[in-house]
């Protein structure tokens, strides 16, 4: 049986910068729970940081720019937190690994787990076409990664 990676938040977690979840309800996600293929993560939190937190964004690029060092994750207050995205990045990619993990479905718009689209750094609620930190590594490793509002498409692959 095929597992997946999931955020933590979307199954009820409340694990996001703000202490709550982003729960989703699916006849689908609810089934992969029964069946035991999810594998859930939480970047962030596994690398150790607080649950609330200060919202970060990140600035001067995406994640894949964060992984080579040429942009930041801020927080809102100024500090540097890139160093621990990167190490969540890293303990997700682990999970993947060790559980042959092909597939995710992580949280759109987070720094962490953002697939499509992330915060512009500015902290104002703009977005920019990019990738969160997790995401970018997960996908330089050829795990794709989906957004929760992708769940069908996920089933379809499997």
């Amino acid at each position: 049986m095929e597992k997946l990676l999931i955020s933590a938040c979307l199954l009820g977690q409340p694990v996001r910068y703000d202490g709550r979840a982003k729960t989703q309800q699916s006849d689908i996600l609810a089934r992969w729970r029964k069946e035991g293929r999810l594998v859930t993560v939480c970047p962030e939190v596994q690398a150790g940081l607080a649950t609330p937190r200060a919202p970060a964004e990140i600035e001067g690029g995406g994640g894949a720019e964060v992984l080579a060092r040429e942009a930041r994750v801020m927080t809102r207050d100024g500090e540097d937190v890139s160093v621990a995205f990167r190490y969540g990045a890293d303990l997700a990619l682990a999970l993947c690994r060790r559980h042959r993990i092909r597939f995710a479905i992580l949280t759109e718009g987070s720094p962490s787990c953002g697939s499509q689209r992330i915060y512009d750094g500015c902290f104002d609620g703009h977005t920019v076409a990019g990738m969160g930190v997790t995401t970018a590594l997960l996908t330089q490793h050829g795990i794709r990664v989906f957004n929760q509002e992708e769940i069908a498409r996920v089933a379809a692959l499997l």
